[in-house]
């Protein structure tokens, strides 16, 4: 059952009925349905981002992750990170006030700088402990290219992997770039050698993610987080 109703859905965001009807049929297909899970949002803010948020790609992606943690979350809201070299905005995005909100947050933000994934992981892990969640959470972590620093990238991730946090990565952009070989490589990297469990997945969105069609995005989106459940709750580390 969702966490959110049908109705409530309707009364507070009507535009994203669709959408959240989209991401229940993906997580039945998945067997998540009925899971609680905390759903986190990072988002690339680096200069070369900038057609994205002009197109309003970032402000559809967040509404499409809305549309997935109201089946996910009863709080109605998803906290979210924009980063570039440094932390950029630590905020969230609520059912009730999502149209535009991206635009919003952004004409508060400074200079679109460079691409450091790190610091953005750490503020997620920070604020999922400091949250008291009990529920695992599944990170979705939209970038455009690969990170200055890739060593405390892949460090991050592997200190991550003893959390109850999955880490789904989204390229936006051209698929054969060599800027998405890291993630491809944060994907593939060694169990357990670097880590206790695989707890990421990266795919592409292409360079026009608006077009990816919501049932293809929320079956890649919830992918590999059953799997890596499975094994969390294995090694004990979820426990819900």
């Amino acid at each position: 059952m969702a966490a959110i109703g049908l109705r409530k859905m309707e009364e507070t965001a009507p535009a994203l009925v669709d959408l959240y009807k989209s991401a229940g049929v993906s997580l039945r297909k998945s067997g998540l349905d009925g899971q609680r899970v905390a759903v986190h949002l990072v988002v690339d803010y680096s200069g070369s981002m900038k057609p994205y948020y002009k197109d309003g790609s970032v402000q559809a992606l967040a509404d499409r992750v809305l549309g997935l943690a109201a089946n996910l979350d009863d709080d109605g809201r998803v906290p979210v990170v924009f980063f570039s070299t440094d932390i950029d905005a630590e905020t969230e995005i609520a059912l009730a006030d999502h149209q535009g909100r991206v635009d919003r947050i952004v004409a508060g933000l400074g200079h679109m700088g460079k691409t450091s994934y790190h610091l953005a992981m750490d503020a997620v892990i920070d604020h999922y402990l400091d949250s008291g969640a009990t529920a695992p959470a599944l990170v979705v972590f939209q970038t455009d290219g690969g990170p200055i620093n890739k060593p405390a990238a892949e460090r991050y991730l592997c200190k991550a992997a003893k959390l109850p946090m999955f880490w789904q990565f989204i390229g936006f952009g051209d698929p054969v770039s060599k800027q998405f070989d890291f993630l491809r490589k944060l994907d593939e990297l060694a169990v357990p050698a670097k880590r206790p469990v695989d707890n990421a997945g990266f795919f592409h969105a292409g360079q026009d993610p608006r077009a990816v069609p919501d049932a293809e995005l929320y079956d890649r989106l919830v992918s590999e987080f059953p799997s890596w459940l499975a094994e969390a709750r294995r090694l004990g580390i979820v426990r819900s």
